[in-house]
């Protein structure tokens, strides 16, 4: 006795046949999905060891020669084979140091207010002008230090502040040029502050509309909204910002080259030249006279990748710090 499928019980065969073949190829495209970030994941680790094992190589001459006493040697003498990292770091130190303590209030004003003050319209147009501040080439905001920024300095305002605050010693006689580690310093707060400012509206505008709704019911002002709700909130995305535009700060050269002066010399005054790590990379890794020479300069690349690194690690740390500090007071 013979029997024959019914229509229903193929089409409900084919049915499960087609959801056999999308459940593969849905396990394909997970393995290939995985595959892909891992070796993505990857590719970044040995991109960073690669960059990093090139780096200690270089210096490894210099290593062995100076070992840390190269950081704190104040001498740096290519043509006698005399070197020391010393002006450098404290050059890199001071003036990142100088544009996060300029920058970070202005930039976060600018979230604030971008975020919660400013109307729409005026939103629309400040916000693409704060992010197009960032794309501006490092070159091109040297180029414009040298040529306006240093004059303006050294005609304004180190006069006004050496008349003012000259009794500080940071706050020394003017020089015969703007060109000075002070100048530097505000090159850098002009790069660091739309990388900060970007971020922290960013925050601002997450924050939850009802909490502030809710505080502002309860007979609070702007500003105690904004102490009390806002700030506290983002505090761990505020810190990582300000360190992130740290980072720019310490690792830019060209812009920095153009009107630090390329002095080699430890000084508190501000207005006197100085260099940063970066800068004497780029300035004198073209044209270094010796194999000493060049992995002096590769050393000073180590130090300044161990600074760089230990910046991430510091904002990672002090955001959990942060969050965890926040949760537990929730």
């Amino acid at each position: 006795m013979s029997t024959s499928a019914t229509p229903a019980s193929l089409s409900e065969s084919r049915a499960v046949r087609a959801r056999a073949r999308r459940k593969r190829a849905d396990q394909i495209g997970d393995r290939v999905l995985y595959g892909v970030c891992l070796a993505a994941a990857l590719l970044a680790i040995a991109v960073m060891v690669l960059v990093a094992y090139q780096i200690v190589d270089g210096a490894s001459p210099a290593i062995s020669k100076y070992g840390l006493g190269f950081l704190t040697d104040s001498t740096w003498q290519p043509n006698f084979e005399l070197f020391g990292a010393a002006p450098f770091l404290y050059g890199t130190i001071v003036t990142s140091f100088l544009a996060l303590l300029l920058g970070a209030p202005i930039a976060i004003s600018i979230g604030l207010y971008l975020s919660l003050l400013a109307p729409s319209g005026v939103r629309g147009i400040v916000s693409p002008l704060v992010e197009t501040l960032a794309a501006i080439p490092s070159v091109i905001l040297g180029f414009w230090g040298l040529l306006v920024l240093a004059p303006f300095v050294h005609t304004t305002i180190e006069p006004f502040l050496h008349n003012t605050l000259g009794f500080i010693p940071i706050f020394g006689a003017p020089e015969t040029t703007g060109s000075s580690v002070f100048t530097a310093s505000l090159i850098l707060t002009i790069m660091v502050i739309p990388i900060i400012a970007s971020i922290t509206r960013d925050l601002f505008m997450a924050v939850p509309k009802d909490i502030q709704d809710g505080a502002s019911a309860l007979g609070a002002t702007k500003w105690e909204v904004v102490r009390g709700v806002v700030l506290p909130s983002t505090s761990s995305g505020i810190v990582a910002a300000s360190l992130l535009g740290l980072g720019r700060a310490l690792g830019e050269a060209i812009a920095v080259a153009q009107v630090i002066g390329a002095g080699a010399k430890i000084q508190a005054d501000l207005f006197k030249t100085g260099d940063t790590l970066a800068a004497r990379i780029a300035n004198e890794f073209p044209s270094a006279l010796t194999e000493m020479h060049k992995a002096s300069l590769f050393y000073l690349g180590v130090i300044l990748l161990v600074i760089g690194l230990a910046s991430n690690l510091g904002a990672q740390r002090i955001g959990r710090r942060f969050s965890y500090m926040g949760a537990t007071a929730r």
